[in-house]
């Protein structure tokens, strides 16, 4: 959630956060109000139960003759009691779904408006240019015997696919770059569930208006499917103070991923592009609000190092307010070129969520202390983002296609797959 004393004392931030991405700022309004019933009905219910705590010891204190008129009066005291802690329940309650309705702020420079109105920053390689006709990711992957969507279909359902043979060794190789990678620069790697609870998907901020893109098994487990090992990787510190003095905690998590794409049917449904079912290499950071946009950006350029090794030529944008999750208050995508779409296709994600999510799940750090006072305890801030994932494969099957079907790897891969320089299609 957002900060509760930002709302309080500047609350018109607030609202022009939501007008650009695109919500009612009448919302906010609605929320300062309940924030304001809700510490009002807790201020009566406390006035209250102290009044009853000390008439409680007078009671105690009276002379025998007058106790029965003071217990009486010490009943409808406690009925009072009562009626002011549910009236404080149900002002926190209201509060609370308030308070859920107001995104996080996005930060000052962050397009306003919705998914066409990013700003592109930067380009980078050049596109490929072919003297034949290329072919598409599927069909490559069907001629080097890597991708199977037919038998994906037939055990699974549409948007399910197998990879094999070469495909699933490429992917390996690709999560193994991206681990290496990590490990490089100081992240901590984690293999994370794949089933979350509700608190902390809900932590997160994944079931807002988005939650109908999650998996849920109810009945008797009340689990979520992840959609990415951020949910995971948030969850494993909350309720903690953590320790920042020596810098920010770095986490890379590899998890299997699940999506229902809901919304989407007739998008994508060639290929791996857009599916139920990925992996993916996630970087995590915990660190401080001060520090998360310096963070953000190096995110950003092990992203950029990591397609720019791969031969990828992909372009860098700031993602609008009105298409950033609701708890990011800035994302960069980088999207890479697709030859066949003629089009760049988002690879990477990266998000700071500032505050917002460690307030939800509760993740806080201790500041240095001043002048040999400690400090009072701080949310920390978090940030993602993608090192590696499935999709990949369909930039780097048709960037580095041949004539004959066959694909050249590129050399930073190549260690992991055994020296294997082209990828040659199937009898």
């Amino acid at each position: 959630m957002i900060d509760l004393a930002l709302l309080r004392d500047h609350p018109e931030i607030v609202r022009r956060s939501q007008a650009a991405r695109g919500h009612d700022q009448l919302s906010v309004d609605v929320a300062v109000e309940a924030d304001r019933s809700r510490r009002a009905a807790l201020a009566a219910f406390e006035e209250l139960r102290a009044e009853q705590n000390a008439f409680g010891k007078q009671v105690a204190k009276a002379p025998k003759d007058e106790k029965a008129a003071l217990v009486a009066q010490a009943k409808d005291l406690s009925d009072r009691v009562k009626q002011a802690q549910q009236a404080a329940h149900e002002a926190a309650d209201a509060a609370s779904a308030a308070l859920a309705k107001i995104e996080n702020v996005v930060i000052d420079g962050v397009p306003a408006g919705g998914e066409a109105d990013f700003v592109e920053l930067r380009r980078v390689g050049e596109v490929p240019a072919f003297d034949f006709e290329p072919r598409d990711h599927l069909e490559l992957g069907e001629i080097l015997g890597a991708i199977d969507m037919e038998r994906g279909a037939k055990v699974s359902g549409a948007r399910f696919y197998f990879l094999r043979g070469i495909g699933a060794r490429l992917e390996i190789a690709l999560m193994n770059l991206a681990l290496d990678k990590a490990l490089q620069n100081d992240f901590i790697p984690l293999i994370t569930p794949t089933l979350v609870r509700p608190e902390i998907m809900q932590g997160t901020g994944f079931l807002g208006e988005h939650a109908d893109e999650v998996y849920h098994l109810d009945k008797d487990d009340d689990l979520y499917l992840v959609g990415t090992s951020e949910v995971a990787l948030a969850g494993y510190h909350k309720d903690e103070i953590v320790d920042l003095s020596d810098g920010a905690l770095r986490y890379a998590g590899w998890s299997t991923c699940y999506r229902r794409e809901a919304g989407s049917y007739g998008k994508d449904t060639r290929g791996i592009i857009r599916v139920h079912q990925f992996n993916k290499l996630e970087m995590f950071v915990y660190t401080t609000p001060e520090d998360a946009e310096a963070e953000h950006l190096r995110l950003v350029a092990l992203q950029e190092e990591m397609l720019t090794s791969l031969g990828l030529a992909y372009r860098v944008i700031d993602v609008a307010a009105g298409d950033l999750g609701s708890s990011a208050a800035r994302k960069y995508d980088i999207e890479a070129w697709v030859p066949t779409q003629s089009a760049f296709r988002e690879l990477t994600s990266t998000s700071n969520c500032t505050t917002f999510q460690a307030r939800r799940l509760d993740i806080r750090h201790r500041p240095e202390a001043v002048d040999g006072q400690t400090a009072k305890t701080q949310h920390v801030a978090t940030l993602n983002g993608t090192l590696a994932t499935t999709r990949w494969i369909v930039a780097l099957l048709e960037t580095h296609q041949q004539p004959d079907g066959s694909v050249r790897v590129p050399e930073v891969l190549r260690p992991y797959l055994g020296g294997l320089e082209v990828l040659e299609p199937q009898a």
